[in-house]
């Protein structure tokens, strides 16, 4: 058998004959050229953004885009809506931050809709009193679900929370539950009352209807 026909000859040649033609190309570019073929690509770098800072007023409400989202700004609107659509901007979003403090919470279930439909279905058991009151849930006031909504995408998306001092129940100044005298009240806003659960109620007694 002749060298030349030698497998491993041939490929030690050709690799060889390809070094070196790389070697001539690299030898052609400018110091700068081979600089930048050799820098990593530039790495981006995400701040994260700062809660959005909220003004309580239907002027500054009404400047706000229309508002869309996916499930959990659904249920925050319609809660909104229904809860609470006769009470003025500041007192919606304080009861918005009542529901996005639950969320927070480990007495509560981790999701918009989880809070929002905490026993639904239980007798006595549901924490908001439109899921369980026997009426269909139709909302016949665009103007007032339009606004709602937009104070539910500006809470999802991290509006700041500075109403109710981390408060994690509400009720009407019309009622009054007996949960009332055992819970720091934090807020009076509108026609609610706004109360922080006490540190040593244990997880099994927070369920306690709160707008009966």
């Amino acid at each position: 058998m002749s060298e030349s026909n030698d497998p491993a000859v041939l490929i030690d040649s050709r690799l060889a004959d390809v070094l070196n033609g790389e070697r001539r190309a690299l030898g052609n570019l400018n110091a700068a050229r081979l600089e930048r073929l050799a820098s990593l690509p530039e790495t981006r770098r995400f701040e994260k953004s700062a809660p959005t800072e909220v003004v309580y007023s239907r002027d500054w409400l009404a400047a706000r885009p229309k508002a869309t989202g996916g499930a959990a700004w659904r249920c925050l609107s319609e809660a909104l809506y229904f809860e609470a659509r006769g009470e003025t901007v500041k007192g919606q979003f304080a009861v918005a931050e009542v529901i996005m403090n639950r969320v927070d919470s480990a007495s509560f279930p981790n999701s918009v809709c989880g809070v929002i439909r905490q026993g639904t279905g239980r007798k006595y058991q549901c924490q908001f009193t439109y899921t369980c009151d026997g009426r269909d849930e139709v909302v016949r006031e665009k103007a007032a679900f339009d606004r709602v909504a937009k104070i539910a995408k500006l809470m999802i998306n991290g509006g700041t929370r500075n109403l109710t001092n981390g408060a994690t129940h509400y009720h009407t100044k019309s009622v009054h539950p007996r949960w009332a005298k055992r819970f720091p009240r934090t807020a009076t806003i509108g026609v609610h009352h706004f109360y922080r659960m006490p540190t040593k109620v244990t997880r099994r007694a927070s369920p306690i209807p709160w707008l009966q």
